[in-house]
């Protein structure tokens, strides 16, 4: 399944994107008289029996007389498809033709930092741009969404662990990441972590290294590559953190981006993000995340 955040007044609430529209659960739940999760936290919580009724509610609601339960996708106020994460992980350098045009060498193990939840946004949401960055970058990334309490977890397991994946972008400011040896300055700006436009369960994505990942600025192609350039494997990734910090359900891992950044570029083509640029992420099978650049 596809779910999605969007807001209606002060609420945020749960769809499910289908072949005829976004499903709006609470609305189809109650018009079908039937006992099912109302939000993300709670479809994590309740495990197989809630993919279930989830299921069991899309089955029936396709046959529903009342269309006023399904909701066209752009007509809705987009949320975070993951609204309140305990912990957003970033993982630095984690593509090799990445590393490669950064002048980095390829790390021994991953180089984690982090964002925090006033770095979350949504798919149609202005990013702004502050007035102490003149070098904001984007970075196409992987997100990978835990499902179940993780710690010490093998590579082998790791992935039974994952609720889900979504498209994500790293905006970085890099005047601000380069100030310090610690990179969280330029990394957690209020918005700077758009996700969405839905997070697909892990039954939906075979293998998470071997999508097809893509950026592309006012049209123009700028990243495109695939996860397979990933360093560090997603299952990696996974064991890895867990074996320093438990994952909770609702974490959010970003595994990292490949070539085509702005920085990575020599000093005489870098031409920052501006006023009005609209940046789109592709995951294959993920959507596209699109947000457009705003000046402070």
């Amino acid at each position: 399944m596809k779910f999605i955040n969007w807001r209606e007044r002060e609420e945020i609430k749960l769809g499910i994107l289908t072949d005829r529209g976004v499903l709006k659960v609470a609305e189809a739940a109650s018009e079908l008289d039937m006992n099912v999760p109302l939000t993300l936290p709670a479809t994590m919580a309740g495990g197989s029996k809630a993919a279930e009724a989830l299921v069991a509610l899309v089955e029936q609601a396709a046959g529903a007389p009342n269309a006023a339960i399904y909701a066209p996708i752009d007509e809705l106020d987009l949320a975070p498809c993951v609204t309140d994460p305990g912990k957003i992980i970033c993982i630095g350098l984690n593509y090799s033709k990445h590393a490669e045009e950064t002048g980095a060498r390829i790390p021994d193990y991953p180089i984690l930092f982090n964002k925090f939840n006033n770095a979350l946004s949504a798919h149609g949401d202005e990013v702004i741009i502050p007035k102490v960055t003149t070098k904001v970058d984007y970075e196409a990334e992987l997100a990978i969404v835990i499902g179940k309490r993780a710690k010490d977890v093998s590579e082998e397991d790791a992935l039974s662990y994952v609720f889900g994946y979504c498209c994500a972008n790293d905006v970085s400011a890099r005047d601000l990441q380069a100030r310090t040896r610690q990179w969280l300055l330029g990394k957690s700006c209020d918005g700077f972590a758009p996700i969405g436009p839905y997070v697909a369960t892990a039954d939906e994505i075979a293998d998470p290294n071997a999508l097809s990942i893509q950026t592309t600025v006012n049209g123009e192609l700028r990243q495109n590559s695939s996860t397979g350039d990933m360093i560090f494997s997603c299952k990696t990734l996974v064991s890895y953190i867990s074996q320093h910090m438990t994952l909770l359900p609702g974490d959010i891992i970003l595994t990292g981006t490949p070539e085509g950044v702005i920085v990575g570029y020599p000093p005489e083509q870098q031409v920052y993000l501006q006023d009005g640029d609209s940046v789109t992420i592709s995951i294959e099978g993920l959507g596209e995340l699109t947000n457009v650049m705003r000046a402070e």
